[in-house]
């Protein structure tokens, strides 16, 4: 049975870069699972849609390894991705429109605290990295 999944990133995944790829692999999993999942990336979490910053994560799972860039890739083209612009701009210093992360902004519901109050009111499951 399909369930409704909120998972935020918020925190600064530079602090526990481990914490980062569980959340983004078990976001893919969720995916993977058949689950309707939303997605919102706010303050230093938007960090997570910066093409170098997944290069990192990629190296922190070994030399060769494409596993976050392919989990990423899962995410942002099956889940429903909101983001905080303002975040953006602050954390990573992009104006909408740059084509700067890993995902067009049009590809993006663009939202910041009302979003996310109304996302996780109608989830059923939510989980925060």
């Amino acid at each position: 049975m399909s369930k409704k999944y909120f998972i935020k990133f918020v925190s600064e995944p530079k602090n526990d870069i481990l914490k980062s790829i569980v959340g983004i692999a078990c976001t893919a999993r969720a995916i993977a699972e058949g689950h309707q999942v939303s997605v919102f990336f706010a303050a230093s979490g938007t960090r997570l849609l910066e093409p170098a910053f997944i290069k990192e994560l990629d190296m922190e799972m070994g030399p060769d390894s494409n596993a976050v860039t392919e989990m990423m890739e899962v995410v942002t083209s099956k889940a429903t991705l909101y983001c905080s612009f303002a975040s953006v701009k602050a954390t990573l210093g992009h104006s909408e429109g740059d084509g700067a992360l890993i995902v067009p902004d049009d590809k993006i519901k663009w939202s910041g605290p009302p979003g996310v109050i109304e996302l996780s009111s109608v989830s059923e499951i939510q989980l925060v990295y």
